[in-house]
């Protein structure tokens, strides 16, 4: 019964010592841990973005698409580059189409491994992203494979893109030639 109550009464002295106030630390403490949450809270922001930009291309929504994009944002992808929301927005109904589909196209753009370093009000970004399509027999089907190179910044207190590349980096294998 010994060891019982004095494991306790050492889990209460622990509990206590942790509780106690620390005078020297204490503004250090929460200085540092406001910085940790606010990085925190940027890269969940820029997550947020990141899968609004996915959704957004994939119901063919290309003025919302353009709206994620700074003043001055970029996108530069196979399709060709624009810069500023009007020219990105012109860019994608030009050669996609701006057709809002609330259910979806059918096409998704899965996007994974984001690897995202904030630097106050910028930040970058690495994303690996994986473009899927119906198959001829309406299995999904991989298309494309690449990452994005991001550039981001917080405008107006929300975070926008200021620069995005999208490279594939594995294609699809030309058609064979027709007999």
């Amino acid at each position: 019964m010994r060891p019982i109550s004095f494991v306790l009464a050492i889990a209460m002295l622990a509990a206590i010592f942790a509780l106690a106030p620390a005078p020297s630390r204490a503004a250090v403490d929460v200085d540092a841990l406001a910085k940790r949450v606010q990085v925190l809270e940027d890269r969940e922001a820029i997550r947020a973005l990141i899968l609004a930009y996915g959704q957004a291309h994939d119901h063919r929504d290309y003025k919302t698409f353009a709206s994620l994009f700074a003043t001055n944002g970029e996108w530069v992808g196979g399709l060709g580059s624009a810069k500023g929301p009007d020219a990105i927005f012109k860019l994608m109904d030009k050669t996609i189409g701006h057709n809002p589909q609330p259910n979806g196209s059918g096409t998704y753009h899965v996007l994974t491994n984001d690897q995202i370093e904030i630097h106050g009000d910028r930040a970058s970004a690495v994303t690996k992203w994986i473009y899927i399509t119906p198959g001829p027999d309406n299995a999904p089907k991989l298309v494309y494979l690449g990452h994005y190179n991001d550039e981001f910044i917080r405008e107006n207190g929300a975070w926008k893109f200021l620069r995005r590349e999208a490279p594939a980096d594995i294609a699809p294998p030309p058609p064979p030639p027709k007999q």
